[in-house]
C-alpha cells in the first residue's frame, strides 16, 4: 500500500490577472461590444420639415395683406410661430415708425378709429392710440398693452409691421380723423342708383304685363303671373335700397357722434394712462420691470 502522504502534489498553475477592460467581447480598440454607435440626429431635420409644411399651409390659408383681429384669433400658437419667425422681427425705432405709418393709413381708410400720438415711458418713445372705447400703447419691442376695441385692432397691425417682408403703405397727407360735419350721409350711392334702375324696370315690366292681361284677352295665365313676379321683385329691390340708405345714415350719424365726443373732450379719456405726454401706468411699468428681471 503506497503512502500518499510523502508524494508531492502537482504545482497549481498561477492565475492570470484579469483585465477589466477586456471583460466581454469587444473591438481591438477596447470598445465594449454592447455599446452601439451613436445614431445621427434626424429629429432636427424632421422638425424643420414639419415647420415648413405648417408655414406653407398658414400662408395659403390666411391673407396677410388683409390680416385682421378675426384672423389673429383663429390662429393657433403653432401657426403663429410658423408664420412669424421671431428671428426676423423688426424692433426698435424702426418698428415704431412702421407702426406709425401703418396706423395712419388705416385711420385714413377708417379701418382704425382713434387718435395717434407719440408719448414717452422710462425715457423711451412709445406709440399711443386711443379712442372713446379704449387705448393701446406700443413699445419698441413690439409689445402692445391696453384695453378695449383699440387694443384688439392694433395687435395685428403691430404683428404685420414687425414682419420685414410686409410693405407698409405710404400714409396720405391728411390721414387724421375727419371733422364731424365733413362725414357724408352714406356711401355706395352709385350702387343704390343701379339697384333703383333695375327695380324700376322690374316694376314697369310687371305693371305692363298686368295691364296687358286686363285689357287684352291673352288667353293665358302666364302673363299675369309673370307680371306679379316682376312687380314683387321691383318692390323688394326698392325696399332693399331704402334699408341700405337708412343703415348708412345710422352708421354715419354714429361715426359723427364719436368724432364729436373726441373733439369736444378737452383732454384724453380718464382710462388712458398718459399725462403730459408721459405714460403714468405704474402697474404696467412694474410688470415690465418684473419681466426684465
Amino acid at each position: 500500500m503506497d503512502d500518499t502522504s510523502t508524494r508531492s502534489e502537482p504545482e497549481s498553475r498561477p492565475e492570470e490577472p484579469v483585465d477589466p477592460a477586456s471583460d466581454g467581447p469587444g473591438d481591438a480598440d477596447g470598445t465594449r461590444g454592447d455599446e452601439a454607435p451613436e445614431a445621427a440626429p434626424d429629429g432636427a431635420s424632421a422638425d424643420e420639415t414639419d415647420i415648413e409644411a405648417l408655414r406653407e399651409r398658414v400662408e395659403s390659408e390666411y391673407d396677410f395683406d388683409d390680416f385682421g383681429p378675426s384672423d389673429m384669433a383663429q390662429m393657433s400658437a403653432e401657426e403663429w410661430d410658423a408664420a412669424f419667425d421671431p428671428d426676423t422681427w423688426i424692433t426698435g425705432d424702426r418698428l415704431l415708425d412702421r407702426v406709425d405709418a401703418e396706423l395712419k393709413s388705416r385711420i385714413a381708410t377708417r379701418d382704425v378709429f382713434g387718435v395717434l400720438e407719440r408719448v414717452r415711458e422710462d425715457g423711451e418713445e412709445r406709440v399711443l392710440v386711443y379712442s372713446d372705447e379704449g387705448y393701446a400703447i406700443i413699445r419698441p419691442t413690439g409689445e402692445v398693452r391696453g384695453e378695449g376695441t383699440v387694443l384688439r385692432d392694433i395687435e395685428p397691425v403691430v404683428a404685420l409691421a414687425a414682419m420685414d417682408s410686409y410693405e407698409v403703405p405710404e400714409p396720405p397727407d391728411d390721414w387724421s380723423l375727419p371733422h364731424p360735419d365733413s362725414v357724408p350721409e352714406g356711401s355706395g350711392e352709385f350702387g343704390n342708383l343701379v339697384i333703383q334702375v333695375v327695380a324700376a324696370i322690374q316694376t314697369l315690366a310687371g305693371v305692363s304685363l298686368l295691364v296687358a292681361s286686363a285689357v287684352a284677352d291673352l288667353g293665358t295665365i302666364v302673363a299675369p303671373a309673370m307680371g306679379i313676379i316682376f312687380l314683387l321683385v321691383g318692390v323688394f329691390l326698392f325696399a332693399m335700397v331704402a334699408n341700405a340708405r337708412l343703415s348708412d345714415r345710422f352708421r354715419s350719424e354714429e361715426y359723427r357722434d364719436r368724432l364729436r365726443a373726441l373733439r369736444e373732450a378737452k383732454q384724453r379719456p380718464e382710462f388712458v394712462p398718459v399725462e403730459d405726454g408721459v405714460v403714468t401706468d405704474e402697474d404696467g411699468a412694474a410688470s415690465d420691470r418684473d419681466r426684465d428681471e
